[in-house]
């Protein structure tokens, strides 16, 4: 009896289960999708802090990335809408990003307690000028 009721659940879950988008031929993978999204991150982080060097330097972020990735909009939309389609895959790819960014985080965070140490030492060992009238020294007029 439970054999029956087990394989006729089966049954249901496989017939069910449809895909809600069919793969674009051009599908990105999702090594290199998780490595655009890591690219965008970044470049709307530089838009969103310093537009003037943008467009001075006259770089459009989506261009940029397009070429840099060797692909187009719509090649980056469908993987897109493709890849959200599926949470499970779509959050995977944003997890790798996010790991991706804290790195570089923790590099810049090394980065600059290393400076900060660097900078600690050198005043330790920049001689310090004596205040004139702490030192004993006569201050001379300018009348002389």
């Amino acid at each position: 009896m439970y054999r029956i009721l087990f394989l006729c659940v089966l049954a249901l879950m496989v017939s069910c289960k449809e895909e809600l988008i069919n793969p674009p031929e051009n599908l990105i993978a999702k090594d290199k999708m998780s490595a655009i999204l890591y690219d965008l991150a970044l470049v709307t982080a530089a838009k969103n802090t310093s537009v003037d060097v943008l467009k001075e330097n006259k770089i459009e972020a989506m261009k940029y990335i397009y070429t840099k990735h060797d692909i187009d909009s719509l090649q980056f939309v469908q993987s897109d809408v493709y890849y959200a389609s599926y949470p499970a895959v779509y959050g995977e790819i944003y997890k790798s990003v996010e790991e991706k960014l804290k790195a570089d985080i923790k590099v810049i965070d090394d980065a600059k307690k290393e400076q900060r140490t660097l900078d600690s030492i050198e005043r330790v060992r920049k001689p310090k000028k004596l205040d004139s009238i702490k030192a004993g020294k006569p201050i001379q007029s300018k009348a002389n």
